[in-house]
């Protein structure tokens, strides 16, 4: 079968491997749709990092070394089930939580699995990948979308990621409130998504226009601003009554966007990080945090957030279209996928078929 295989620092090939064999527990799926996520872009652009392989160090779960096949934001066609596996048949429409566990360690045993201490990710760490035409994972992982087209399904992968950085931040239960979102990159866009799926207010912050724009022309955000030209604080305090939000959302990983949300966050406020930060960030502990009663947190990947993902977009909560930018073939993707998405910002998801 073909795949698009990742050796390294710019070296994607697509190639012939063995196709996959359906064991007990087991469910295999012939990819539809994949999203290229800003993980791959850095991967592609960057070379091997956490929790990826390298040529010479394998994953501690899938014992792979590089090359892998690529892709981890997809959706597909059931082919065939393995035995014991309930629930799922052949035909059934999926999207695939691509996370590889332990099962055995604390965080594992809590729920908590993002947090495993071996945790990667099918299509990063091994164990096949969505950019294939055929995967067998286990049933776990496969969560069926019901009458969802595959091309949105293909971006449950991402919105469950938002999903748990707004359960993680407890404003699934905030109706009513202010939250900002700092970034309209996928992640920022589909965060204040989730947030008026939940019924809260929302002000994106986006230094591109382009961005700008889909925020507004999708209806995630109520309130959009320019912080090049506008004061974010400013901006939320007019909006509040002084109030300022009870909620601030960091999906950029820039420091400057860090202490505009923490400029426009109210007292007893909470500030959730979900960008990856590539330097360090000077924290004013007294000053952000103490003095202001505020909380700091964290999200990373998701945790049993994929049925709810499912739940917003199959009742309307929240439409995946508007964020689908383009379609390309898995022979364009180099230059159709990983340098457009570097250099055009109009782009949100790019989604890669291997038809």
């Amino acid at each position: 079968m073909r795949a698009a295989r990742y050796y390294g620092k710019t070296d994607v090939r697509i190639e012939e491997i063995d196709e996959p064999t359906v064991t007990p527990g087991t469910v295999k799926i012939a990819p539809a749709f994949n999203g290229i996520c800003g993980s791959d872009l850095h991967l592609y652009h960057d070379g091997p990092m956490a929790p990826g392989p390298t040529d010479s160090e394998p994953h501690p779960i899938s014992g792979e070394t590089l090359p892998v096949v690529f892709g981890h934001e997809f959706s597909g066609v059931v082919e065939e089930v393995g035995e014991g596996v309930t629930g799922i048949a052949v035909g059934d429409h999926v999207a695939v939580e691509p996370l590889m566990v332990c099962g055995v360690c604390h965080a594992c045993k809590a729920g908590k699995y993002n947090l495993c201490e071996k945790m990667g990710f099918i299509g990063i760490s091994g164990l096949g990948g969505g950019l294939s035409e055929h995967i067998v994972v286990e049933a776990r992982w496969v969560h069926q979308v019901g009458a969802m087209p595959l091309d949105q399904a293909a971006l449950i992968e991402p919105l469950a990621v938002s999903l748990h950085a707004v359960r993680h931040a407890g404003a699934d239960s905030a109706k009513g409130e202010f939250a900002v979102v700092g970034g309209a990159g996928p992640i920022g866009l589909l965060t204040a998504a989730v947030l008026r799926a939940y019924g809260l207010k929302t002000i994106v912050s986006e230094v591109s226009p382009e961005r700008r724009a889909k925020a507004k022309d999708t209806g995630v955000a109520d309130i959009v601003v320019d912080p090049s030209a506008e004061n974010l604080a400013d901006v939320v305090r007019e909006a509040t009554g002084g109030a300022m939000a009870a909620f601030a959302f960091d999906a950029a990983g820039v420091s400057v966007v860090l202490d505009q949300l923490f400029a426009s966050l109210g007292a007893d406020g909470r500030l959730e990080v979900i960008a990856l930060h590539q330097k360090p960030y000077e924290l004013n502990v007294t000053g952000q945090l103490t003095m202001q009663d505020r909380v700091l947190g964290s999200a990373i990947g998701y945790a049993n957030a994929h049925p709810e993902a499912i739940r917003l977009v199959n009742e309307g909560l929240v439409d995946l279209a508007p964020f689908i930018t383009s379609k390309i073939t898995v022979d364009n993707i180099v230059k159709d996928g990983y340098e457009k998405l570097l250099n055009d910002r109009s782009e949100v998801k790019i989604l890669v078929s291997m038809s």
